[in-house]
């Protein structure tokens, strides 16, 4: 069965990539999802991410007990963690459940009120109309809220860290400085890349296959979401074998 759904969401992504018909149409909608996706989104992770990297240093320099480690390893450690990892997996996550059931609820409505029935109707190409947007907004806006994550993260960390005591300003300064490697940055870019793509097009396939009323559609979103963490979380493992 999985592998009939699996079937079913490449034929849809097949269709959502023909060619489109007018593009200003398109690139009107495009503007409107990365509003949505992207402008929408900026609060939520910003709060997030900013907690995570305080909470991050302070459970950093808990560990650190012994005196022969010197504490500007806790700025270090917690910006490669929130670079390669925090930041990229739990901004993906967090609009996964934001985002995700948003797409999903939208088009799974549309599907049980017969309206991409209409659109069908018209010879309009419905997945590409409906769908391509929301993945090229996708694509777009998840590494632009993934890089203000990493930022807001590694400053919430200096944040947390100084106000408690538990490092210093310049201890905490000299350790996200020193040993950077922009190779991080890259693989952070690859991972929001693909979790961008995964944020959007999953639920949009079980929107666009959505089969009753309204039940039905709620069920779909729950379902969205819990297999768009899954795909999230496998990319992540993959993508760090094959770069790191």
């Amino acid at each position: 069965m999985n592998f009939t759904n699996f079937g079913r969401y490449l034929l849809l992504l097949k269709a959502v990539f023909r060619r489109p018909e007018k593009f200003k149409i398109y690139l009107q909608a495009i503007f409107k999802q990365m509003d949505f996706i992207g402008v929408g989104s900026i609060g939520l992770i910003a709060i997030i991410s900013t907690f995570i990297g305080a909470v991050m240093t302070l459970q950093i320099a808990f560990q650190l007990v012994s005196d022969l480690i010197p504490k500007t390893i806790i700025g270090s450690v917690n910006r490669d963690s929130s670079i390669l990892e925090l930041s990229p997996t739990i901004t993906a996550i967090v609009l996964a459940g934001k985002i995700g059931s948003a797409i999903s609820s939208e088009i799974g409505t549309m599907r049980v009120s017969e309206q991409i029935d209409a659109l069908e109707i018209m010879g309009i190409n419905s997945p590409g109309y409906l769908i391509l947007p929301k993945i090229l907004a996708g694509i777009t806006m998840v590494p632009f809220l993934v890089i203000m994550s990493m930022f807001l993260s590694i400053s919430g960390g200096y944040l947390g860290g100084t106000l408690s005591g538990a490092v210093t300003p310049a201890e905490y300064i000299q350790g996200i400085t020193t040993d950077f490697n922009p190779y991080t940055i890259v693989v952070a870019l690859v991972k929001a890349f693909v979790f961008g793509f995964i944020i959007t097009s999953v639920p949009a396939y079980e929107g666009f296959y959505v089969k009753g009323g309204a039940l039905e559609v709620a069920q779909a979103s729950t379902r969205a979401v819990v297999v768009s963490c899954i795909s999230i979380l496998a990319c992540d493992y993959l993508i760090t074998q094959l770069l790191l």
